[in-house]
């Protein structure tokens, strides 16, 4: 098929090329569907040196915004090609995934990585009674010599990167592919949202890097719970949507703040059914930053202003996020020169980049998010007042998992049926009743993590369980996987001294009313078998000892 010049295409939609071979080549032919609408993308099924010369010879008579690659070929391009390239990364949740595809076939799998190993596997090796070998690579060379090298060594599965299994499978070896089609849709994500801010520097300037700024991805329905807790928190995001008054989000590590953010920008009227390039939602931290650095990020610079600084210099976050929202998240760690400067803009609706006198307008939405408390600091000296008033003029509190415990079995089944579907594992048809089952352990815990604690535990669990499909989600499961619930609910994983005295039937009607009638949780507090358990209470029920 002639591919059409570059005037025939629209010039207000994307171009991306996408760069890959072998595996990834399909996986990023599927995932092109369903970006078909929003961009022009080309395949280039080409690699490293001749891949760099095929990009930079259609360069010289054709646009392309961004260059979506992965792996070893995807950091050969970022550092020789003119335009900007996203590296498709594989998460540590594909890495999992393929480890229990690969579990399947053997328990002797090797793992190999571009660059960097990944020392944390060394649990999930033990858990699983896997042996697993890891290698990295930095070239083709590497990459044939390490599989060569596991293949005298006895494994019988490679989980690695397009070039890494085809070399496995060469060698008579099974190759199991390490790219989700998460992460590659992710990658497409990004690269719509970076061809975004290379079209805004047209107009306003060079942008930021795609890292600093994402595109609201989440809805108001992405925040679960029908607690009463919950549903207020629903209703205050649909009110304050209709404001352009800032917000300020409070609430503990893991109960969802960018979250929330997101869903108010999401849900203003003008959001409503409409494209999301005309309104950006950027969100910046202002805890994981240098001072001097999050000076730049914030206002942007001019060129010159600084030694290394950009040529051309760089727009701030508030030049990305113009007719759109700005998340100012860990506000409370924003450093006190930085917090004047932040209320001049607030008032004054324009900024001045480092280095700059030109005031450059700006019409933004404030949202910000803090885990601390902002009046305290206001007190002890370490956040300005007027600013804290001027961010606070619409306040919107999340509760902490415990405070609404009735929304965790329900949170639980839905991040572990979506962490089994992400390692194509089908969940049990009692899957809610074994879940229920669970309730009284996992409703008893704290959860300091909070939602993002409860996710990750879910993710542990799916993938035992799609290691072992026969195997039931149980109370001894969960403690197994996370002992730390046994820590804090005071749940014995062992049973009581042979001298303990039995319980009586007042104690087991105790435990059994705090476990809401669970025998099973019952009797593992009361250190008893489930059938000892039954036989007190029949005995109790007929009167006989």
């Amino acid at each position: 098929m002639k591919r059409p010049a570059p005037a025939d295409r629209h010039a207000d939609k994307p171009v991306i090329w996408t760069v890959s071979m072998s595996r990834l080549s399909e996986l990023f032919r599927d995932i092109t569907l369903e970006f078909d609408e929003l961009a022009d993308i080309d395949p280039i099924h080409l690699g490293f040196d001749e891949a760099v010369r095929s990009i930079r010879e259609r360069l010289a008579s054709e646009r392309c915004d961004v260059v979506i690659s992965a792996g070893s070929n995807g950091a050969y391009l970022k550092s020789r090609l003119p335009v900007p390239v996203v590296v498709a990364r594989a998460s540590g949740f594909d890495v999992m995934q393929a480890l229990a595809r690969a579990r399947k076939i053997t328990s002797r799998i090797g793992l190999v990585t571009y660059q960097e190993a990944m020392p944390a596997l060394t649990e999930f090796q033990q858990m699983f009674g896997l042996e697993i070998a890891q290698r990295t690579y930095a070239t083709e060379e590497d990459a044939r010599a390490v599989v060569d090298e596991l293949k005298a060594g006895g494994i019988e599965a490679v989980v690695g990167a397009g070039l890494i299994t085809d070399l496995a499978e060469e060698a008579g070896m099974r190759g199991i592919f390490l790219y989700s089609a998460a992460t590659v849709r992710q990658s497409f994500e990004d690269a719509l949202e970076l061809a975004r801010l290379t079209q805004l520097e047209s107009t306003r300037g060079p942008s930021l890097p795609v890292a600093d700024s994402l595109r609201a991805r989440h809805h108001i329905k992405d925040l679960r719970g029908d607690s009463e807790a919950m549903e207020e928190v629903r209703q205050a995001i649909t009110l304050f949507a209709r404001s352009p008054s800032t917000v300020l989000i409070q609430g503990e590590t893991g109960t969802g703040k960018e979250l929330a953010a997101q869903a108010i920008h999401r849900a203003h009227p003008l959001m409503q059914g409409k494209t999301h390039a005309a309104h950006p939602f950027v969100a910046i931290n202002c805890g994981a930053l240098a001072e001097s650095l999050l000076e730049s990020e914030l206002f942007g610079y001019e060129e010159g202003a600084f030694t290394g600084s950009r040529r051309g210099g760089r727009p701030g976050v508030f030049e990305a996020a113009h007719r759109g929202s700005l998340l100012l998240d860990e506000i409370g760690e924003m450093p006190l020169p930085l917090q004047t400067r932040l209320l001049r803009v607030l008032e004054e609706r324009v900024v001045v980049r480092v280095g700059g006198t030109r005031p450059i307008p700006v019409q933004v939405r404030i949202l910000s998010a803090t885990h601390c408390d902002l009046e305290e600091r206001v007190r002890e000296g370490r956040f300005r007042a007027d600013l804290y008033y001027r961010l606070s003029v619409l306040r919107l509190e999340l509760p902490p998992l415990r405070a609404r415990s009735e929304d965790i079995p329900a949170l639980a089944e839905w991040h572990l049926k979506h962490a089994l579907a992400a390692l194509d594992t089908r969940p049990h048809a009692n899957l809610a009743a074994e879940i229920l089952r669970c309730a009284p352990l996992l409703c008893s815990y704290d959860w300091p993590g909070n939602v993002r604690e409860l996710r990750n535990l879910m993710e542990r669990l799916a993938l035992f369980l799609a290691a072992e499909p026969l195997q039931a989600l149980t109370p001894a499961l969960i403690l197994r996987v996370a002992p730390e619930l046994a820590v804090q609910t005071a749940l014995p994983l062992q049973t009581p001294p042979a001298d303990a005295p039995p319980p009586d039937t007042e104690d087991i009607q105790a435990v059994l009313h705090r476990y809401r009638g669970n025998r099973a949780a019952a009797a593992r507090h009361l250190g008893m078998s489930r059938t000892t358990l039954w036989r007190k209470l029949r005995e109790a029920q007929d009167g006989s000892p």
